[in-house]
């Protein structure tokens, strides 16, 4: 069993707009944003409104919802960042690599040959994560 939902994590707080991000997508369901610790140039993060810890918690509806958007990002990340492909991550407890406990998915853009970096290891510069938001909007 998980602990609760933590209505004070810092993608709860974002979505009640307490907390600046970079903004690429938004509808009566779903935030998406920049990673601020991005692993390729393009990672984004889908994040449901409705709170839920993690895919393990959350409302199968909740989850439909966000499909068509994860589609729609990654479709516009290929895009926008040339890449050769796209990578879907989703982490669910502490032992997995889930580091904010509020449901998202990572859409990651990639490029034959590129390695990853490590996943919440770096802080990107805010001007590159605004330029990199502004690409992908445009690739909407």
């Amino acid at each position: 069993m998980s602990p609760d939902y933590d209505p004070d994590n810092i993608f709860a707080k974002i979505l009640r707009g307490e907390i600046p991000s970079h903004k690429v997508y938004e509808d009566d369901d779903c935030l998406v944003i920049m990673d601020v610790m991005p692993q390729a140039d393009g990672h984004t993060l889908i994040l449901p409104k409705a709170p839920s810890r993690n895919l393990l918690d959350a409302d199968p509806a909740v989850l439909a919802t966000m499909m068509p958007v994860i589609q729609k990002i990654a479709r516009a990340a290929k895009t926008a960042f040339n890449a050769d492909g796209v990578v879907f991550r989703q982490f669910n407890e502490a032992a997995s690599g889930q580091t904010v406990f509020h449901l998202h998915f990572h859409v990651i853009p990639c490029v034959a040959g590129v390695r990853f970096k490590a996943h919440a290891a770096t802080m990107e510069d805010a001007d590159v994560l605004a330029e990199n938001a502004r690409k992908l909007i445009a690739a909407l």
